[in-house]
């Protein structure tokens, strides 16, 4: 199921990002998604506006295409893991992150989504609920 998940949102090449920012919600591109210990992992920097606004509410909801009549929309609660082992396994599967961050810096946050509902909905056909 999430080895499922990961799959669709790496051949999206990029995905969209929601959090809310008072009462305006803020999207964004995102690019990585890494499955471990079976969870389905992001990262974000400290320094963004992303991380702030997960601060406040850490509800999110991700939207990735899959063709041009159907997209996987996924939501969740933030959950930061401080393991480096994790943050590791994210920088292996992504190694063009290491220009920017390593295991044991004080910026790279990872995180999983507590709570996750993933559903593919399609303009034809019923909405496929993953999880």
């Amino acid at each position: 199921m999430k080895n499922r998940i990961v799959n669709i949102l790496n051949q999206a090449k990029s995905f969209y990002f929601a959090t809310v920012e008072g009462d305006q919600p803020r999207v964004r591109p995102y690019n990585v998604a890494v499955e471990f210990e079976d969870k389905v992992y992001f990262y974000t920097n400290n320094h963004t506006h992303a991380f702030k606004q997960i601060a406040v509410n850490p509800k999110i909801e991700l939207c990735a295409p899959i063709s041009d009549e159907r997209w996987l929309r996924i939501s969740g609660k933030v959950v930061y893991d401080y393991r480096p082992e994790v943050k590791k396994a994210v920088l292996d599967a992504h190694p063009e992150l290491r220009t920017m961050y390593h295991e044991d810096d004080k910026i790279f946050e990872v995180f999983y989504l507590s709570n996750m509902a993933a559903t593919i909905h399609s303009l034809h056909q019923e909405p496929e609920v993953i999880c």
